[in-house]
């Protein structure tokens, strides 16, 4: 059967009727008089800059605190109901197969209790704040108010930090809450100001020394080359009919940079692709955030999804930040509440389960869990810092706080895309996948080209060995030598197991404490994933190196400020890397797979590793390994990669192997050289399920 064939002859569970929904009314949990005085901690809420060194002061009570968000939570019998029903959302054999539920169905069936709501509402209100609105699947209470009813209500002082030179609100101690809501009220989204960061790198200036000084900068045209859409677009899928939603809390510079992108790339072509810009209305306020110098971040993720999918529709969604909320929670949650939520969104911003707080944690936790039940596929950038992403705070240079992963990224109903780099330059083989001239759109990529775990660090054992070291730790290994001084960074893709999505780390950004993460999802099983019961990201990867071994993204962005302008030949405009590349590039992928099959799919994890099973099984699968470069098999959905490491360099006493020097690199164990995390034989921390073949992807789905 022909690609063509495959795409007639679909058949959809969704046109078999109304799903399946055997959950009756959410039972009554408020069962006792709200009484203040007894109450419970609502412990891992606090974050970590909240000592007396950065304190400035407490707020003044009259100090206005809008559009906070009140997460609330259902009885445990309606929560391991609702688990259940997605889960025969996404098996074949269930009469519920892709029967996707609407916000209202998840508030009616599987919501909190209205009585219960009810008894929460009265309560904010009684303490002088003004509630908002209720999300539709009744999750989330939008309330307003005074730093005063934060901290009679809560039982905590909002106070004004100085923390890595910015000025910051948070509160000082774990909120509380009357012991009688605590079955119902999972907490305050947060209380603090701190903001993600988002996942792009600039490009980086390397020396000959890593050979060569040509530079590849990665057009659409090779994307396409490399990872095998041209056939998937000469059979007319391109993404037409598909939204792709890239979430931020920022608008663009100039929309006229989309079109700038398209037109010199040649996806003009695809005439109905478009982009807009929307703030979503909602039951939180969603304000027009407009240019706030993340701007880069937001024009690369609309350009590089229509990369993946030039007929789609891309839409930004982006809300302003409150003084307590993300924005782009903000506008993904008013989105999936909607009466027309996107069947596709991705999100390239992140922060480590440590510092992000327990219920922040569980937000996004039970967005994206909404966003599957509804049918909504959620990327995620898994992030640029190898194992060590609770040491991001905009430097970059050493692991302190040992292995942490994105909160963004480790919930069991998104995918976290991972980042690779070409080996071709390692390898001294640029020339047999790169011609020496470029085609009419700009691309000269000439195959598939063998990849390595993205890692600019002094710790990767291939950089390393380029400069004559066989080790990179130790007092004469790269990390402490002249030479390594330049590679002292964490940047790196990003991947690690789930250990602090709950609970209360005791040491300041460390996985300490009463830490959990969250549990590992029924379809995480194949061939290198670890038994360990927890959630481990990445589920898949896609380039995202910013130039160590020269090979960068381009994209167009026309703001002064930014130092870039999109004129003259593309390899002069901004170039930059990141899994803020991969996750849109991932989500147009999406959009193709859902074109072809004429329906949203939700959650693609549980085909993914469906499929990665088959592929890899218990041995692996020779013909598929990344290192055959163009001689890598054509029937290959993954690409495993499993030649080198993203392991970075440390300089503490958490998960650091530091037997002499200033640095030693990230390590499972302190006395021994157990990298975090080498690339291996089937799905493995660095890479996940590997890269992909797009053609192949979707003829197999």
């Amino acid at each position: 059967m022909n690609f063509k064939d495959i795409a007639r002859s679909a058949v959809f569970a969704a046109a078999l009727g109304s799903a399946h929904l055997a959950q009756a009314a959410s039972p009554t949990t408020v069962s006792q008089p709200i009484d203040d005085r007894q109450t419970v901690t609502l412990s891992g809420n606090t974050r970590p800059e909240a000592r007396p060194v950065n304190d400035r002061g407490a707020l003044p009570a009259v100090f206005r605190l809008d559009n906070m968000q009140l997460l609330l939570k259902r009885a445990p019998s309606t929560e391991a109901a609702l688990a259940t029903f997605i889960d025969s959302q996404y098996d074949p054999a269930s009469p519920n197969f892709h029967h996707w539920l609407t916000a209202a169905q998840l508030g009616e069936t599987y919501g909190p209790a209205e009585s219960d709501i009810a008894a929460v509402t009265t309560w904010l209100t009684a303490h002088g704040f003004t509630v908002n609105g209720i999300a539709t699947s009744r999750m989330t209470i939008d309330f307003s108010g005074t730093a005063a009813a934060v901290n009679s209500a809560f039982h905590t002082e909002m106070h004004r930090l100085s923390a890595a030179g910015a000025s910051h609100i948070a509160n000082m101690s774990d909120p509380q809450i009357p012991a009688a809501l605590s079955g119902v009220v999972a907490g305050v989204t947060s209380l603090n100001d701190f903001r993600p960061h988002t996942n792009i790198r600039r490009r980086a200036q390397y020396t000959a020394a890593l050979d060569g000084a040509t530079q590849y900068a990665v057009v659409p045209a090779d994307l396409a080359k490399i990872y095998n859409f041209n056939p998937v677009f000469s059979a007319g899928v391109t993404g037409t009919g598909q939204t792709i939603v890239v979430i931020e809390d920022t608008n663009v510079y100039s929309p006229a940079d989309w079109a700038t992108f398209r037109a010199t790339f040649g996806l003009s072509k695809y005439t109905s692709g478009a982009f807009t810009q929307v703030q979503p209305t909602g039951s939180a306020s969603c304000g027009n955030p407009g240019v706030n110098g993340a701007e880069d971040e937001a024009i690369l993720d609309a350009e590089w999804a229509s990369a993946a999918a030039p007929s789609a529709a891309i839409e930004l969604a982006a809300c302003s930040n409150t003084s307590t909320v993300f924005g782009g929670l903000i506008a993904l949650q008013n989105l999936i509440n909607g009466k027309s939520p996107p069947s596709i969104v991705s999100i390239s911003y992140g922060e480590c389960e440590a510092y992000n707080g327990a219920t922040q944690n569980l937000a996004y936790y039970t967005t994206y869990q909404q966003a599957a039940a509804e049918g909504i596929s959620v990327f995620v950038s898994a992030g640029d810092n190898g194992a060590a992403i609770c040491d991001y705070r905009g430097y970059d240079t050493s692991a302190y706080h040992g292995i942490g992963v994105s909160a963004f990224a480790t919930t069991p109903y998104n995918v976290a895309v991972g980042g690779t780099d070409f080996s071709d330059t390692y390898f001294r083989k640029n020339a047999t996948y790169w011609s020496s001239t470029d085609g009419s759109t700009y691309g000269s990529a000439l195959s598939y080209v063998p990849e390595i775990p993205w890692n600019n660090s002094c710790a990767s054992s291939l950089i390393a060995s380029v400069f004559g070291y066989s080790a990179s730790y130790g007092s004469t290994g790269f990390c402490n030598s002249l030479a390594g001084e330049n590679f002292i960074t964490i940047v790196a893709g990003s991947g690690g197991p789930s250990h602090c999505a709950k609970g209360n780390p005791t040491i300041q950004g460390v996985v300490s404490g009463t830490c959990l993460g969250w549990a590992k999802p029924t379809w995480q099983k194949v061939l290198g994933n670890p038994a360990d019961g927890v959630r481990d990201i990445p589920d898949v990867s896609l380039f995202a190196a910013n130039g160590v071994w020269n090979h960068f993204y381009v994209f167009c962005d026309s703001d002064p400020k930014d130092g870039y302008s999109c004129t003259g030949a593309p390899i002069t405009w901004a170039g930059a890397g990141g899994t803020s590349f991969a996750s849109p590039i991932m989500a147009g992928i999406q959009a193709l797979v859902n074109e072809h099959q004429h329906e949203a799919q939700g959650n693609p994890n549980p085909v993914y590793y469906k499929l990665a099973v088959k592929e890899y099984g218990t041995g692996g699968n020779a013909t598929c390994n990344s290192t055959l470069g163009h001689g890598v098999s054509s029937a290959c959905i993954f690409y495993d990669v499993d030649y080198g490491t993203m392991d970075v360099n440390c300089a503490s006493t958490y998960n650091c192997y530091r037997p002499s020097g200033n640095y030693g690199v990230l390590s499972t164990s302190d006395s021994s050289y157990q990298k975090a995390y080498a690339s291996g034989l089937g799905w493995d921390f660095a890479t996940g399920l590997g890269t992909v073949n797009v053609y192949n992807l979707l003829v197999k789905w």
